[in-house]
Parts: structure tokens; C-alpha cells; sequence
């Protein structure tokens, strides 16, 4: 696990990347629409495709920290066996749920390249954005399914700061 979640870090550390790249890509087309009329063209085409490839590289993160929702109405009286039990069958589940999308993925991203399919200002092939998301998916597959199969870590950030970064 100790790998996944290290490959896990390193994808979230390229979204925050790409992030701050939006962000920067932003500042400088507002600012200079402001200040001397002109803004950097298809700004919003690579937003967009970097957002949406920011998304797909936190899923493994999100994954090894056990970030996504649980609704413990259920869960709160239940025993820490059937809390374990669920908790491994929804990763199960969230594993299934990653398939299909890296699948969906990737054959979109085969079409995409097949037809040379291109953003309509820059002509960015939209095969690259593809391409970008499917390891991330893929990867929290791996991790889904390891948690599934094997458990979750029992330790907490507060008896391991690894765990907190």
C-alpha cells in the first residue's frame, strides 16, 4: 500500500499543479483584459481541460485518505465489525465505479485520437486530457480494490502524521 500511496501523493501533487496553473493562466487573462485590452486566448478551453484532469489526478488521494462521503446514519450504532465490513464493500464498490470510468476513458480518449478531435479555439487534441485521466482512475481502482480486499489502515493521522500530509 505503502507504493499507491506514495503514486497517490505524487497525482495529487500534479493537480495541485495544474491548479495553480489555472489559477495563474486566470489572474493573467483578467488582469490583462483590464489593463491593456487583451486576454490570453482559450483560456477558458485550457481550464477547462486542465480542471477536468485535476479531478481525475485527486481521485487516488482522495481514496487513500478515505476522503469521500460516508453517510454514518447507518453506520454509528453498527459494530466495528459491520463498520469494517461496509467500509469494505463500499471500496469494493468505488473500485467498480473507477473501472468503468478509466474504460470509458480510455475508449473516449481512443475516439478522440482516432478522429483528431481538437478544442474549437486552440485546436488542443483532446485525446492528451484523456490520457491524463485514465492512470489517476486506474490507480484508484488499485487502491479501492487493496482496501477492499485487505482493509484499511487502522492507524489515524493522529497516531501517524504520514497520514495527515
Amino acid at each position: 500500500m505503502k507504493v499507491l500511496s506514495t503514486l497517490a501523493k505524487l497525482c495529487a501533487i500534479m493537480a495541485g499543479l495544474l491548479l495553480i496553473f489555472i489559477t495563474l493562466m486566470t489572474c493573467v487573462s483578467v488582469v490583462g483584459r483590464d489593463l491593456i485590452g487583451k486576454t490570453i486566448v482559450g483560456d477558458f478551453e485550457l481550464s477547462g481541460a486542465a480542471a477536468g484532469a485535476a479531478i481525475a489526478l485527486f481521485m487516488p488521494w482522495c481514496q487513500v485518505r478515505r476522503g469521500n462521503i460516508v453517510v454514518d446514519f447507518f453506520t454509528t450504532k453498527a459494530s466495528p465489525a459491520a463498520q469494517n465490513a461496509m467500509e469494505r464493500t463500499g471500496a469494493l464498490l468505488l473500485a467498480c465505479v473507477m473501472a468503468l470510468m478509466a474504460w470509458r476513458t480510455t475508449v473516449g480518449g481512443l475516439n478522440s485520437f482516432r478522429t483528431h478531435s481538437e478544442t474549437q479555439i486552440l485546436g488542443f487534441p483532446e485525446w492528451v486530457v484523456y490520457a491524463v485521466m485514465v492512470p489517476p482512475l486506474a490507480l484508484t481502482v488499485l487502491i479501492a480494490l487493496h482496501q477492499g480486499l485487505f482493509g484499511f489502515a487502522t492507524q489515524t493521522t493522529e497516531d501517524n502524521p504520514e497520514l495527515a500530509v
